[in-house]
C-alpha cells in the first residue's frame, strides 16, 4: 500500500524558510577576527552627531537611533554605503571614504551606547493591530522577542516611527534591497495601514 504524502502547512513551511534565510544572513558577509575599537569610534562618531544626534541618539524623526544597535548590522550597512548596495543621498557621500576599521570602530562604538527611545504618541488600537499583525508575518522569527535584534538583524525596538515607515515602505517598493529580499517578501503584502500599524507598536517597544 502507497503511504500517503505527507502534507506541510504553507504557515510552517514558511516559519521554516524564514528561520533558514535568518541562519544564513548571520554569517554571511561579516568580518572574521577583528576586532573594533570602541574608543576609536567615539572619536570618529563625533562628525555622525549632527544627524544622529549624541551617542547615536537621534531626535529626528529623519535619522535611525545607532545607539544600541548590534554591532554587525551597523558594519555591513556602513559597508553597503560605501559599495553602493544601499543608497542615501547623506549617508552614502559619508560612507564613501570609511575605511574597514573605521566601520568597525564606529560599529562598536554605536552598538555600546544605551538607547534612548523617543516614543511616538499612537493610539492604543495601531499598537494593537501592529502587534497581531507582527505575530502574523512572523517578524520575531529574525528580529527575536521584543526586536531586539541579533547580529546582523537590527535592533528596531524604541526606533524612530518615520524611520520605520519609511524602511518598510522602501523595502515594499524595491527601493532598497541590501538584505538578500527577506524583507521585500515580509513587506510585499502589507497595506500602508499595516506599515503604520506595525511602525506604532515597534516605536512602542521600551
Amino acid at each position: 500500500m502507497t503511504k500517503p504524502a505527507l502534507r506541510v502547512s504553507p504557515g510552517s513551511a514558511r516559519a521554516r524558510w524564514m528561520a533558514l534565510l535568518c541562519g544564513w544572513l548571520a554569517v554571511a558577509g561579516l568580518p572574521s577576527g577583528a576586532r573594533a575599537d570602541a574608543e576609536a569610534g567615539k572619536a570618529k562618531a563625533q562628525v555622525c552627531v549632527a544627524c544622529h544626534g549624541p551617542m547615536g541618539n537621534s531626535t529626528s524623526p529623519d535619522y535611525p537611533i545607532l545607539a544600541g544597535q548590534t554591532a554587525r548590522y551597523l558594519y555591513l550597512e556602513l559597508k553597503d554605503f560605501k559599495e553602493g548596495r544601499r543608497g542615501d543621498p547623506r549617508m552614502s557621500p559619508m560612507a564613501a571614504n570609511l575605511s574597514r576599521e573605521d566601520m568597525q570602530d564606529l560599529a562598536d562604538y554605536f552598538a555600546a551606547q544605551k538607547l534612548v527611545a523617543v516614543p511616538y504618541q499612537a493610539d492604543g488600537a495601531s499598537i494593537d493591530a501592529g502587534r497581531a499583525k507582527s505575530a502574523e508575518v512572523l517578524c520575531t522569527m529574525c528580529h527575536l522577542g521584543g526586536f531586539s535584534g541579533q547580529n546582523e538583524i537590527p535592533r528596531v525596538a524604541g526606533q524612530q516611527y518615520q524611520y520605520i515607515v519609511k524602511q518598510l515602505q522602501d523595502f515594499r517598493s524595491h527601493t532598497r534591497t541590501n538584505d538578500a529580499g527577506n524583507m521585500a517578501s515580509v513587506t510585499r503584502n502589507l497595506s500602508d495601514e499595516d506599515i503604520h500599524n506595525l511602525a506604532a507598536y515597534i516605536n512602542n517597544l521600551q
